[in-house]
Order: structure tokens, then sequence, then C-alpha cells
């Protein structure tokens, strides 16, 4: 049987902590990463969205790497986007920094009314290399 474990980044921001939840759960060998947004070590936001996209594509790195993934590793990706007019190309490109050659993860993207402050926030799941 399967047992999970939480997996935190070297430097996690304050919602982990704040809202009571793990940044990932390793089970077998998938790394389920909560929703992570653009949000600074204090836990806010970061303003700008094409910087706030960033930020949260990086502290989503920092829980692959903790689990010992790269973006190679991950195969589903979920978006959600307050505002999809604004941000789906700033999401796009941060994309195509993250996965820039096949295979490329599957992704779903979806339009929200409300994330907490936030304009994005990126949640995937990942396969864990075998040693």
């Amino acid at each position: 049987m399967s047992t999970r474990k939480a997996i935190h980044p070297g430097n996690p921001h304050a919602l982990y902590k704040a809202h009571g939840y793990s940044p990932a759960v390793l089970s077998g060998d998938l790394l389920f990463v909560s929703g992570m947004v653009g949000a600074r070590e204090d836990g806010t936001p970061e303003p700008d969205p094409r910087a706030q996209i960033r930020l949260a594509f990086r502290n989503l790195e920092g829980v692959l790497e903790a689990a010992g993934c790269t973006f190679d590793d991950v195969v589903d990706v979920t978006l959600f986007l307050v505002d999809p007019e604004a941000c789906a190309g700033l999401a796009i490109e941060a994309m195509r920094d993250a996965f820039p050659e096949e295979p490329f993860p599957n992704v779903t993207a979806v339009g929200v009314n409300w994330l907490a402050g936030f304009q994005f926030e990126i949640k995937v799941i990942a396969r864990v290399p075998q040693a």
C-alpha cells in the first residue's frame, strides 16, 4: 500500500501554514501539487500580472525540485485564470518557457471569478523519476 508524504520547498511562502495545506503530496511515484500562485514570501500577491504568473511558475519549480522533479516530469497541468482575456497569453508564454519541447503535458485552462486576490493559479501532477 502506498503512503502519502508531504513535500515542502526550501523557501515556502506563508500561505501553506496560514491555510493548513501541503504544497504537494507524494503518493507512490506520483506528485500531486497544490495550486501554485504568485505569492511573495509573506503570502501576498505579486501585483503585476506577468510577474505574478512568473512567480507562480518559480514557486511551482521549487516544489518540484523538493520532490526530485523538474518540469519535464509534469504530465498534467490545470490553469486557473481570473481574467482569461488579459492573462491567457501571459500564461502561455510562461508555459512555453517551462515546457519548451515535446512531449508537452496535457493542459486544462479554466476561467474563475475568485482566487483570493490572485489572478492566476497552476496545479500539476508529476511522475517522480525513479533512481
